[in-house]
């Protein structure tokens, strides 16, 4: 559900409906992605990152560590890049030391139609420009070896025909923030915890016109069942997203490791020749006096993280309830040096 911790959302535990979503069923054939864009500056980190071989470790969540370093439920984290920056970067710090190589904007909810929900929505370019300028000082304070990820999250809106909210006004919300995290100097884009096709498709299809060049990584939440709410199967996914040019593509937040674990296993079936993305939350969430509470401890993290490997993930993070001590504790597992 991101990298910072809400409160869990619902989930239907029975098989989706079928047709919740366009038809982009489960498929037998194989996924051929679509040809990246050329090479130029715009990919050329992302582009060495790759050609270093091995597993890439991402980051963890920024919530759970907001929410601890006092962080207010309903609170929008986004503000603490202006409000409290020494915090957000040292949150960054922690798990840059961890050994994290792509670390994530503070930037989950910073579209304007959740900034509206706060009355932040005239903010967007400065949360999102401060955010990436943030992360990149603490970066290059660590040696420089780290991307920095714009972190795109969801609109909170459904779109339609089930929900209000039309495929133009999404693509045009998408390309704003995208546009002002580029400007801040990030290295690519994440989006991240999407249940429906059609809005990580906008999501996508925003951050091209903001940059036809920008490496995107694209993941979505597969909580029910082995589904997203909205109905997709990770086949589905990843046909989808490969078709869209997302240049890695996976699952995140969710029920725990062993739910995504599966994920992984069907999208490398159809998809061998795709960059996938683990990036699960610490186990199951439990609600707890409004906060949201995750019990799986850095070791059984760092075995998981083995198990996503041997699955075929190739960039490995956490997602809600994991701190710099879980990425650590990856890193010793996957063999992922820090610095």
């Amino acid at each position: 559900m991101e990298r910072a911790t809400r409160t869990p959302r619902p989930t239907r535990r029975g098989r989706p409906t079928p047709g919740a979503e366009p038809s982009t069923s489960e498929t037998a054939t194989i996924v051929e992605p679509r040809p990246r864009p050329a090479d130029g500056p715009e990919n050329r980190r992302w582009r060495e990152l790759l050609a270093e071989g091995g597993t890439i470790l991402a980051d963890g969540a920024m919530g759970t560590m907001l929410f601890a370093a006092g962080l207010q439920f309903g609170d929008p984290p986004e503000a603490w890049n202006v409000a409290h920056p020494d915090v957000v970067r040292r949150i960054h710090r922690g798990y840059l030391d961890a050994g994290s190589r792509i670390v994530m904007t503070n930037t989950f909810g910073g579209n304007r139609l959740r900034l509206r929900l706060h009355g932040l929505d005239s903010r967007v370019s400065e949360l999102n420009r401060t955010a990436a300028i943030l992360l990149r000082a603490e970066v290059d304070a660590a040696g420089g070896r780290a991307l920095v990820a714009g972190d795109i999250g969801p609109t909170g809106e459904i779109m339609a025909p089930l929900g209000t909210l039309d495929r133009a006004e999404a693509e045009d919300v998408f390309e704003e923030q995208a546009a002002a995290l580029i400007a801040g100097g990030v290295d690519l884009i994440w989006i991240e915890t999407m249940s429906h096709l059609s809005e990580i498709e906008a999501a996508i299809v925003g951050t091209r016109r903001a940059s036809p060049g920008i490496p995107i990584v694209a993941t979505m939440t597969f909580d029910t069942r082995g589904y997203t709410m909205m109905g997709v199967s990770p086949e589905a996914a990843v046909a989808a997203l490969a078709a869209a040019g997302a240049d890695a593509i996976g699952g995140n937040c969710g029920n725990g490791p062993d739910e995504l674990l599966p994920v992984v296993e069907k999208m490398r079936a159809v998809a061998p020749d795709v960059v996938l993305v683990a990036k699960s939350n610490a186990g199951m969430p439990e609600l707890v006096d409004l906060r949201a509470v995750y019990r799986a401890e850095p070791p059984v993290m760092a075995e998981a993280a083995l198990s996503f490997r041997a699955a075929g993930a190739r960039i490995i993070g956490a997602c809600c309830g994991s701190t710099p001590a879980h990425l650590a504790a990856m890193a010793e597992a996957l063999g992922v040096k820090a610095g």
